[in-house]
């Protein structure tokens, strides 16, 4: 029988593995793929076409991949395709990538998509034979090709080298200028331009030099109606999806070694480096895959902006495969630099789609550009029918208490409506389902009606609701949630930062009650806190996650101690807390004795819906943007500008994907933990990009520059990668419950 921790570990590589889509049917679809691959493509064969001289024109399993209608997934039903679309083509491709496919399936549908998207005659002529594997097919996104016109069409000369696929590919897609420097996508038979094999970096995928010398091309190959920009946003969406799939092997192959392999008479994913590296695989493949689920969403809707999609995604994706396959071959030490181990392979194929597309400091510079114009990408949450239904029954039940002036008698409303913590149960809250609790939220927003700021009571609510008395529900619950209460969390200690479980603080028996002494420290607003949430331990006696029971505290009480704790900012919202003797009823204690850790852990099976996982309160990407605008920048600096928008808008995609994966039912815990972990440090970098940029002005006022507010966020900022886990505890959950490692051994006790 599998350990648990086994069970654990595969479950959590598994659900990587469904990839970037999101839908029922999209996940299938990986599924099915995965399926074929491991039926189709046998490591024994795929060895074989590494130490073949020559490469065949097609794999062995190219007539079953057309039979299983992989070849015309995003080709349209009247051109012999299934008319699915790119998204769902990216899903597929993802999935063959992460078996390393050989063969020119991945040149092949970028030719057909690109075909497609035409309004060219070409579109009858070519496809129907591209969707069934008659016709193979290759893609020159750069090249110098140049075009002039005579009578029959036109004149073609120019070279393009690295052409993926190019030496057996019967069609060929490929970028060339006409006369007054516009650039124009054809698509050309092979047999009219010349093909030479060139030594490929990767194995399993040849590339070969195009040279067209006076070719003649009839006008019926102009894929008209396929603009430059389109065509490059094809190529990154398609590229970066199979992209996807050399990450995800990476990520999973890293992480079974890493939880297999003993040094030093541990699993080396004990090791905290080696926790860490695999742990920051698996946020780079997450992001990735945010970036183009977006750009292929785009490109679908035929958005826009869907250029500017592909751009972000490309200033994301070639580089972190690049380095995700590096650091699989880190992983694996010694035996990932063998011939025999395949993280080669997945090295070669990343090197090669990130030298196919254009430099990353283009796209970087296109994306800062494009901001600096206006022209943003938003993550809008596409709800689905049954959303309007539900829409209008929370309209109206938001009109009367839209109409209430007074302000105090509003916020009662909305706490008896349950509006405030909607996921709660009735009748704190609403017992609302994802989707009604993104409604709500947008009709609240729509109704301009302000909500109260609970901070930290919104964790108290959540205890208390799911483990508490009556009258704890009926006493502390309720007016906290019509914003009558404030209330800080007493659980941080001295010696008990992140590793809350070896808190010191005592609860001793007494008459009626507890008496409790110990000091808590980096205690938010309990200078001006009501009430206060504290867990102390009740048995020493017990291992650390257990003897510790959850208390409400009001903070009049005698014997509490407040000292503001001035931070590096010179302001004091953080404090000192110490608890000299005091006295806390046995009414207050919430749930069980010595089970205050589970109350501490609790979240409701409503969970509530994230919209966002940016830190408001420090530097954004708005702050970014109008710091920049009028800004004579460098070259350098737009680069780094158009990262950090790029980085922004992931942070705001994975929100969106774990909107979207609530709605659909689908475990979010390690998607929210590669958000919050990105959102920690996004502030921190903008904020150190605006002072480095403002030079002297960034480190001193200077009249007609933004050097305080600047200055403030940057000191501000280093808190966000500390406080609610640091980084590093982030990215232990991350390759614990994501990657399924081990967790840290335990200390050993002193003699």
């Amino acid at each position: 029988m599998a350990s648990a921790t086994t069970e654990t570990s595969t479950t959590a590589l598994r659900a990587i593995e469904h990839g970037v889509g999101i839908l029922d049917e999209h996940r299938a679809l990986a599924d099915s793929v995965r399926a074929f691959t491991e039926r189709y493509i046998r490591a024994d064969d795929v060895r074989a076409e590494i130490d073949a001289t020559d490469e065949e024109r097609t794999p062995p399993f190219w007539s079953d991949l057309a039979a299983q209608e992989l070849l015309g997934l995003a080709i349209p039903e009247e051109h012999g395709g299934s008319g699915y679309g790119i998204l769902t083509l990216a899903v597929a491709l993802e999935a063959l990538g992460r078996r390393i496919a050989p063969g020119p399936f991945v040149p092949t549908v970028l030719a057909s998509a690109m075909i497609s998207a035409s309004d060219s005659k070409a579109r009858v002529e070519l496809l129907p034979s591209l969707a069934s594997g008659e016709r193979v097919a290759a893609v020159a996104l750069r090249g110098t090709f140049t075009t002039s016109r005579d009578s029959d069409g036109l004149i073609l000369d120019g070279h393009a080298d690295a052409v993926i696929s190019a030496e057996h590919a019967d069609i060929i897609v490929l970028p060339a200028t006409v006369g007054d420097g516009e650039t124009i996508w054809l698509a050309v038979d092979a047999a009219s331009v010349h093909a030479t094999a060139q030594d490929s970096i990767d194995l399993l995928r040849g590339s070969a030099r195009i040279e067209a010398r006076g070719a003649r091309i009839s006008t019926g190959r102009i894929l008209d109606g396929l603009g430059h920009a389109h065509g490059q946003a094809l190529a990154t969406a398609l590229l970066g999806a199979e992209a996807l799939g050399i990450m995800s092997w990476c990520v999973t192959t890293a992480a079974e070694y890493a939880r297999v392999r003993e040094q030093f008479g541990r699993p080396i994913g004990q090791f905290q480096g080696v926790k860490h590296l695999c742990a920051r695989m698996g946020v780079a493949l997450e992001k990735a895959r945010a970036v183009i689920w977006d750009a292929a969403s785009a490109l679908d809707n035929n958005d826009a902006t869907a250029s500017l999609a592909a751009s972000i995604a490309a200033t994301i994706v070639p580089r972190a495969a690049v380095t995700v396959a590096q650091d699989c071959i880190q992983v694996h030490g010694g035996i990932g630099f063998t011939w025999e181990h395949d993280a080669h392979i997945y090295y070669r194929r990343a090197l090669a789609i990130r030298g196919a597309l254009d430099h990353h400091d283009v796209h970087a510079r296109q994306v800062a550009e494009a901001a600096l114009a206006g022209t943003t990408r938003g993550s809008a949450i596409e709800l689905p029918p049954e959303a309007a239904a539900i829409r209008s029954r929370i309209r109206a039940a938001l009109e009367p208490i839209a109409r209430i002036t007074d302000e105090d008698e509003q916020l009662i409303a909305l706490g008896d409506g349950g509006w405030v913590q909607p996921h709660l149960p009735e009748p704190y809250g609403r017992a609302a389902a994802p989707l009604e609790q993104i409604i709500i939220a947008q009709e609240l927003d729509a109704a301009g009606i302000a909500m109260p700021q609970l901070l930290m009571g919104g964790w108290a609510i959540q205890a208390i609701v799911a483990h508490g008395s009556e009258s704890q529900k009926r006493d502390l619950a309720v007016p906290t949630l019509r914003g009558e209460l404030v209330w800080c969390q007493l659980f941080s200690e001295p010696g008990a930062g992140s590793d809350l479980a070896s808190l010191s603080t005592r609860a001793v028996r007494a008459d009626g009650g507890w008496r409790v002494t110990g000091q808590k420290i980096w205690t938010t607003v309990a200078q001006f806190a009501d009430w206060a949430m504290l867990i102390a331990r009740t048995d020493p006696d017990k291992p650390k996650h257990q003897g510790i029971t959850y208390f409400v505290l009001d903070m009049s009480t005698p014997g509490i101690t407040v000292r503001p704790l001035r931070e590096m900012t010179g302001s004091a919202l953080f404090n000192q807390v110490f608890l000299d003797d005091v006295f806390i009823p046995d009414e207050h204690v919430v749930g069980r004795i010595n089970d205050g850790w589970h109350v501490a852990r609790t979240t409701l099976a409503g969970e509530r819906v994230a919209l966002s996982q940016k830190m408001e309160a420090y530097a954004t990407d708005r702050d970014l943007l109008d710091f920049a605008r009028g800004r004579d920048l460098s070259p350098t600096s737009m680069v780094r500008l158009g990262e950090l928008l790029a980085e922004s808008q992931a942070v705001d995609l994975i929100g969106a994907r774990v909107v979207l994966k609530q709605l659909a039912g689908i475990d979010v815990s390690t998607t929210s933990s590669v958000g919050k972990l990105l959102a920690m440090s996004l502030g921190q970098a903008i904020s150190e990009f605006v002072v480095e940029e403002l030079g002297p002005a960034g480190t001193a006022a200077v009249p007609g520059q933004p050097s305080d507010k600047a200055i403030e966020q940057l000191i501000a900022g280093r808190a966000t990668t500390i406080y609610g886990g640091t980084t590093e505890v982030q990215l232990n959950v991350i390759g614990e419950r994501m990657l399924g490692l081990p967790r840290d051994a335990e200390p050993v006790a002193a003699r």
